[in-house]
């Protein structure tokens, strides 16, 4: 053979090999966006839980003073996220803005009274939680009212256990194709080399041997696509930190360690497996068996 040759055939090698950790880890990419999902997946809820807000209306003879001090025993109860003073000057200013200017004029004095807009712990925003936190905070003598859409508090509960199973079907579905679609082309890259493997059985190789140098090269192959997957999915949080940072803050750093981890795993593992039972195959072939 000359050099020539050996030049091409060594280039369709390294042409198939690049395409091969190319098409995994795109696949690995789409695993690790939906592992980021599933371990984010309490953050995520959380956060649209701890975004429904309670109006605690207070009564009209009470002064900023004694509202102020009763605002910070409020925010250290048990339930509460965060609290935000609503003085009647700012309560006015936005019922101006959805009544007119002029809805003060049919009044002696102001009917807006202090308010605390609070924010709740996302274990607390549930029906029955929430009328427990309703009770506690009502039950101070300087309270009038504690407003909050119950409709909308169990609606959202409801779809986001809805969005929660639709998630890990999901995810469940898309880490079967990802398995599937990696040991079809790992199966391509060796099933390419079956007369390599048959004609190290003729000289004598026994399994173990004829899979060693198959199983380290696709735990190359596996470990490298997870680290160019890995790297995708840091840029995609990148992009999202600039882009959407709001969005970004629901995501936990840390857990990311997980995600690699899970992206990692599941590069090495899929393409040591399917080499391991696609190399057994075909060592197990005739030789009329490799030209089919």
């Amino acid at each position: 053979m000359g050099k020539e040759e050996k030049g091409i055939i060594g280039s369709r090698l390294r042409n198939a090999y690049l395409s091969t950790v190319i098409s995994i880890s795109l696949v690995l990419l789409l695993v690790g966006v939906a592992s980021l999902l599933l371990v984010n997946a309490r953050s995520v809820s959380d956060y649209f839980k701890e975004n429904m807000q309670i109006s605690v209306m207070l009564k009209q003879d009470v002064s900023e003073k004694a509202a102020r001090a009763y605002l910070l025993d409020l925010g250290s109860e048990r339930f509460i996220k965060s609290v935000e003073f609503i003085p009647v000057e700012q309560g006015e200013r936005e019922m101006a803005l959805m009544l007119g200017e002029d809805f003060l004029d049919v009044f002696e004095s102001s009917p807006i009274p202090i308010s605390i807009d609070v924010t709740l712990k996302a274990d607390y925003v549930s029906a029955d939680s929430l009328d427990m936190v309703r009770s506690e905070i009502a039950a101070s003598p300087l309270v009038d009212e504690v407003v909050y859409q119950r409709s909308l508090v169990e609606a959202l509960n409801a779809n986001l256990s809805k969005i929660s199973l639709v998630l890990g079907v999901f995810i469940a579905l898309l880490l079967f194709v990802s398995f599937v679609l990696i040991n079809n082309t790992i199966r391509l890259n060796v099933y390419a080399r079956r007369f390599t493997i048959h004609t190290m059985k003729l000289v004598g190789a026994t399994r173990s041997f004829i899979r060693a140098p198959f199983l380290l090269q696709s735990a190359f192959q596996g470990i490298f696509s997870a680290m160019i997957a890995i790297l995708g999915v840091i840029g995609l949080l990148f992009f999202i930190r600039s882009e959407v940072a709001q969005l970004f803050g629901i995501f936990s750093l840390k857990l990311l360690l997980v995600v690699m981890g899970i992206v990692l795993a599941s590069g090495l593992l899929i393409c040591v497996l399917s080499t391991y039972f696609v190399v057994n195959k075909l060592v197990s072939l005739s030789k009329d068996d490799l030209y089919y």
